[in-house]
């Protein structure tokens, strides 16, 4: 078992800090979709092995759209990812859920366009997505919430605008009424794909201010709202890491319960697979080699 860390805004800067990787291998292997966002580092967190990857890249260099998402997920699944603990910045929909707040998420709603979402061009394959954040690591993280002194709500549903400029406050009240909680830009087509390869995949959300839909303190200007959001953000960034930190300290749950999604394309291939291009099946083959055998 490896368990892949994906730091978004925030916790990818942070998180190598927050972890002593003197011990740890940088790679950034090449894959049939390119190369990942920025090296992986592959190394150990007490008894569990680890690979961190910086979503945006080093220094922060990529915008939600230009992730090269399917490069980041065929990487891990190569290094022997079986799980992916991912963070994410949003902005909060619900008066209860406030800047600084992390949430476990266990809904989502892609309002993402033209982002590439599967790895299989070549054939018809169709995964079972009702669930999108493995039930099994999102038990284990809640567990591990019990123990930090953090505020970190158990359960919500986050929608992934493609941006990468902010809603409008119609579009924030719309969102609100379709059921969101969280508001973000990053989760899709990252959790689909994290599916595709079967690789297990939870979501910590890290609440960084309201969406526009809640009017701004009229005494606010632009300076103090980028303070207050970046403090918040800081906040939160130390909450998730403590979060994780206490959850890698117990893995057992996650050894001793295959998740779903690790068997997710059992079902899925609906195309007759001696009609899929050999050169196709090989290409992709860390994905999907062994429903082939």
């Amino acid at each position: 078992m490896r368990i892949g860390i994906i730091g978004g805004t925030g916790l990818g800067e942070s998180l190598t800090g927050a972890v002593d990787t003197a011990d740890f291998t940088p790679t950034q292997p090449d894959t049939p979709f390119g190369r990942p966002s920025s090296p992986i580092l592959l190394g150990r967190v007490g008894d569990v092995d680890v690979a961190l990857l910086q979503r945006h890249g080093e220094g922060h260099i990529l915008n939600p759209r230009t992730v090269p998402y399917r490069a980041n997920i065929f990487a891990l699944k190569q290094l022997g990812v079986t799980h992916i603990l991912a963070s994410a910045a949003t902005g909060s929909l619900r008066e209860e859920i406030e800047p600084g707040d992390l949430v476990i998420c266990d809904q989502l709603i892609d309002r993402t366009e033209g982002r590439p979402r599967t790895f299989y061009e070549c054939a018809a394959v169709h995964v079972e997505f009702a669930e999108p954040f493995c039930p099994v690591m999102r038990r284990w993280v809640k567990d591990a919430a019990a123990h930090v002194d953090r505020t970190i709500h158990r359960a919500g549903t986050y929608i992934c605008m493609e941006g990468p400029s902010f809603s409008t406050v119609a579009e924030s009240k719309m969102h609100q009424a379709w059921g969101g909680d969280l508001i973000g830009m990053t989760t899709c087509p990252e959790a689909r794909l994290a599916r595709e390869a079967e690789i297990a995949y939870a979501l910590i959300a890290i609440v960084t201010d309201y969406d526009c839909w809640r009017p701004r303190e009229s005494h606010q200007n632009g300076f103090e709202l980028l303070e207050e959001i970046i403090a918040n953000m800081k906040h939160a960034t130390q909450a998730s890491i403590e979060l994780i930190e206490v959850a890698l300290r117990d893995v057992t749950l996650l050894r001793d319960e295959p998740s779903p999604a690790h068997d997710a394309l059992k079902l899925a291939i609906w195309s007759d697979k001696s009609r899929i291009n050999p050169a196709d099946i090989a290409r992709l083959a860390p994905l999907w080699g062994r429903h082939f055998q």
